[in-house]
């Protein structure tokens, strides 16, 4: 299989290209050589065919070849909002959840979550999630990576929160109406959803209530008590369709 990088440059199609950092330190831990074939994407869709042409001490260039139109993205459009598990589970939720194609990720602080993160420490936390996709995408072969939205509170971004689509809200509460259910009833239409779920411990049920206020209908999957990332990931792989 040929190795696939992410570059943070617009590519062109037949064009030379000096790699970005991060992608030409990608291709000296593969010990690549010149001649070598790679294939790169940028994000806007598609990807590249590419050939190592020089190999320096810090800078690699290549031959950007022809494109081509391939998309690996799910049938449906699913955005997550989730109460930031602690530990690693976060690193591990954004990695799976892009594996199974989720449009992006909202990193919620919420009231019974532990992880606090705020300025400069928020940010770093950030840019490290969006390594991960970077690398879930170059692992999976998805060609456009997820946003990863800035951390915010629960409570600020209940106060408009962005998208049209369906909106769901993960919940134990008897009488909630089961994803499989939902997902069945789309019989196919490319319906966009967003999808709040709750850190350990869930959603209080003042802000479960709130997100219902706001348009979020209550969405269970099924009468199992599942981790806060599993939960997440759960409701992606029945909304997004495959």
């Amino acid at each position: 299989m040929t190795a696939r990088f992410h570059c943070a440059v617009a590519l062109v199609a037949d064009s030379a290209l000096v790699l970005p950092p991060g992608a030409a330190r990608h291709v000296q831990v593969l010990r690549m050589q010149p001649g070598d074939a790679l294939t790169l994407f940028d994000g806007h869709g598609g990807e590249y065919a590419a050939t190592v042409e020089r190999m320096g001490r810090s800078e690699v260039a290549v031959q950007v070849g022809a494109h081509t139109a391939d998309e690996r993205e799910a049938p449906r459009a699913v955005h997550l909002a989730v109460g930031m598990p602690a530990n690693e589970r976060m690193d591990w939720l954004v990695e799976k959840a892009t594996e199974l194609g989720v449009a992006s990720i909202q990193p919620l602080m919420t009231a019974h979550g532990v992880l606090r993160l705020n300025g400069e420490r928020a940010d770093k936390k950030r840019a490290h999630w969006e390594a991960i996709a970077v690398a879930s995408c170059e692992q999976c072969g998805r060609n456009r990576v997820p946003q990863i939205h800035p951390v915010r509170s629960l409570a600020g971004w209940l106060e408009a929160p962005p998208g049209d689509g369906e909106r769901f809200v993960l919940s134990l509460a008897p009488g909630t109406r089961r994803a499989t259910d939902v997902a069945a009833g789309w019989q196919g239409a490319p319906v966009d959803a967003r999808v709040l779920s709750g850190p350990e411990g869930g959603l209080s049920l003042a802000e479960e209530q709130a997100a219902i206020a706001q348009g979020f209908a209550p969405l269970t999957l099924g009468p199992r008590v599942l981790r806060a990332e599993t939960a997440a990931l759960a409701a992606l792989v029945w909304l997004a369709g495959g």
